[in-house]
């Protein structure tokens, strides 16, 4: 079994435990079997055969402007604050209603759906703050086999930990029903382009935006587990996430990983003075129409054990 170092914690209190999975002594990120996913395969694969030989040809400007659009709504308020920073993270509150919207635009996205990403996303998080875990949590490969890991499969532990998104989610109708089909959410989206702006808005509103949003989700992650500048280090984790400054916009302030990494519960990745963060700056925004509360930040955060600052050390 792989030593952990601080996520052996389950307290419903700790706000630095991993939310969705339930583990025990047995419980081992490094031993498993990496599969061919067909699905989700042919999915990526598809989306972006049909962006590289489709994209050129039905090129506009309105489309491209629908790319851009349609992008930034689904992954600032869809994947960043909806999915990231609310469900896998419970980093602020709000009502439920908007809560649904932002799942809902986050399955837009077309990476997966909602409870498909929570235990993606903590499957990940924890075998990355354990000492040894396999290389498919830990981007260790080549940079095609991790491409082909991360985009067309999945991962069977030997011995994983219980999937168990809570009661509030899990039980969830909606968030059932996005989950099951989320690959189809994209249909009425295709419907509307088309009656809208015809060929060239479903190709770039669609299939250029899926394609580009995972393949920019795999790439980043890549280079914010391997590369970077840091300003913490979490003593005994077996992987530390690097700050990536060139992508802080297109992901919504996701790219300063290695603050998240530090403070996974904070609603708020960009820390410091120049490190930008659309996706907090969103959140602020519900707040001031009082839609969001009890938002989450270092500053009032509980200290976490084994946490050391580096800037005074590189000082």
């Amino acid at each position: 079994m792989a030593e952990a170092a601080d996520f052996a914690s389950q307290r419903p209190d700790d706000p630095y435990r991993i939310n969705g999975l339930i583990f025990d002594e047995t419980s081992d990120p490094s031993r498993g079997v990496v599969k061919w996913d067909r699905l989700r395969s042919l999915w990526n694969g598809g989306m972006l055969i049909a962006a590289i030989i489709l994209g050129p040809l039905y090129f506009t400007w309105s489309a491209l402007a629908v790319f851009l659009f349609l992008s930034f709504v689904t992954l600032c308020c869809g994947h960043s604050v909806g999915f990231h920073r609310r469900l896998i993270h419970r980093s602020f509150q709000c009502p439920k209603w908007l809560e649904r919207i932002l799942i809902y635009l986050g399955t837009i996205v077309g990476m997966g759906g909602p409870l498909w990403t929570v235990r993606t996303h903590d499957m990940r998080d924890w075998a990355q703050r354990s000492v040894n875990c396999h290389p498919f949590f830990a981007h260790k490969e080549g940079l095609l086999r991790d491409a082909w890991w991360y985009l067309h499969c999945r991962i069977e532990l030997a011995r994983p930990p219980t999937f168990d998104p809570g009661g509030e989610f899990g039980n969830d109708r909606f968030y059932l029903f996005l989950n099951r089909y989320a690959m189809l959410q994209q249909l009425p989206i295709a419907l509307i382009l088309y009656a809208i702006g015809g060929l060239p808005w479903v190709v770039w509103g669609v299939c250029v935006r899926v394609a580009a949003c995972t393949t920019m989700h795999w790439y980043i992650s890549r280079i914010a587990h391997s590369k970077g500048p840091q300003s913490w280090m979490v003593d005994g984790v077996g992987t530390m996430g690097y700050d990536v400054p060139l992508f802080a916009i297109p992901t919504m302030g996701e790219s300063w990983h290695n603050n998240h990494h530090a403070y996974p519960a904070s609603a708020r990745h960009g820390l410091f003075p120049g490190q930008f963060d659309p996706g907090f700056r969103f959140i602020q925004l519900l707040e001031r129409f009082g839609l969001a509360w009890e938002i989450k930040t270092p500053a009032n955060l509980p200290a976490r054990k084994g946490l050391r600052s580096l800037i005074s050390a590189q000082g």
